[in-house]
């Protein structure tokens, strides 16, 4: 059985997730569940959000999906209680685990729109304390990540210090903020956040679809081609940020792009240094660092199930490709997780595919993936 440390997983907020957390004056305010109609729905400030099927389909035939709103009780335990998510994957040897929120979607941008901001800095890092809670029943496999206070640097920056007290490996931010109704990366605004997680050498993770720009569809195509489309939001913001000041300011700082694929970065990267070069002038470009040179210096990209990508990785860079599992959205290789990565792997050596599959997390997230138990995956966890 192979090591796996999965860069990119979710957590579906288990219903008490802000009540039990927030103080009792913001808990109606606050995000709480309420069913109606035999669904449930998440109801925050005036506005309520359903469960998507899709974020939470682990476990279940594929015939079975469904973009329909859920209640807790039709998805396996593993997407919202961390001793169930433990045992899945001691039993599928992913031994380290980085997950994103869901309800706050995947860079934290739900509480930009809270009209109270008060309560959208509590809900924050109330979440951030669900977090650490999380990882607490299994510390040796669950790597602590926060989300900020995207709309305030000052506050974020405060956040980012509470949490790096307590051993946070990781901040998630949108791949892009302007779309969000907020300064773009190409201002000053997050310089404080950036500044801090280069001293600090946390890595920046920017998760697929987190600014909520999608790329265009015809009107009467499924929702699935939108879905098939989704690595261009990844290729288009790292692009962005490529060609903005930030890693140009803030040169050791460490950005990794979940979801987002690798098979594209090579093409990507030869024609956005052309384009570059042959702009630089009139476009008023940085003159410091082609494209491709700013991404060997501060990108990193995760891959799931990518036979082109993998065979290019040498092209890519071995040392800037992660493995992820997405547990529990469509994409996962759960629970065939051994034998997906055994029949991707089996013309890589030993030693780059180990490299792949946890060194480099290892390095990048200051972070020791455990040997597999040789006991059985139930009698290695704590009752």
């Amino acid at each position: 059985m192979r090591k796996l440390f999965s860069v990119d997983d979710h957590i579906v907020e288990p219903a008490d997730t802000w009540s039990t957390r927030v103080p009792a004056r913001f808990r109606d305010a606050a995000p709480h569940v309420v069913e109606d109609g035999g669904d449930e729905f998440w109801v925050y400030e005036d506005r309520r959000h359903a469960n998507l099927g899709l974020n939470a389909v682990a476990g279940k035939p594929q015939e079975e999906w469904s973009r329909e709103p859920c209640r807790f009780d039709q998805m396996i335990p593993g997407c919202y209680d961390a001793a169930a998510r433990a045992q899945d994957f001691h039993a599928a040897g992913i031994m380290s685990s980085l997950s994103f929120p869901t309800l706050p979607r995947f860079g934290g941008a739900l509480f930009i729109d809270f009209r109270d901001k008060e309560l959208a800095d509590v809900c924050v890092r109330a979440w951030n304390d669900f977090m650490f809670d999380w990882c607490s029943v299994a510390p040796e496999m669950f790597v602590p990540m926060c989300i900020i206070q995207l709309w305030d640097p000052e506050a974020a920056v405060r956040e980012i210090k509470r949490n790096l007290a307590r051993g946070v490996r990781a901040v998630a931010m949108p791949e892009e903020t302007s779309n969000l109704g907020l300064p773009s990366y190409y201002t000053e605004f997050y310089d404080p956040v950036f500044e801090l997680c280069e001293q600090e050498r946390l890595p920046v993770c920017m998760h697929i679809a987190s600014s909520g720009w999608k790329t265009y569809r015809p009107p009467e195509s499924s929702a699935a081609l939108g879905i098939a489309l989704n690595m261009v939001q990844t290729m288009t913001h790292a692009v962005s940020l490529m060609f903005s000041p930030v890693c140009r300011k803030f040169p050791e700082i460490k950005i990794v792009f979940s979801e987002g694929g690798i098979g594209w970065v090579p093409v990507t990267l030869e024609r956005a240094d052309r384009q570059y070069q042959l702009h630089r002038y009139w476009g008023d470009l940085p003159q410091d660092g082609l494209p491709s040179e700013i991404c060997r210096r501060n990108m990193w990209f995760c891959m799931i199930d990518e036979p082109y990508g993998l065979a290019n990785r040498h092209v890519i860079g071995l040392d800037r490709i992660f493995w992820e599992c997405d547990y529990p959205h469509a994409n996962c290789i759960w629970a065939d997780t051994q034998k997906t990565v055994d029949e991707l792997f089996v013309d890589v050596p030993e030693e780059e595919a180990d490299q792949i599959l946890f060194g480099n997390a290892e390095k990048m997230f200051n972070w020791t993936c455990p040997e597999i138990p040789t006991v059985g995956p139930a009698d290695a966890l704590p009752r």
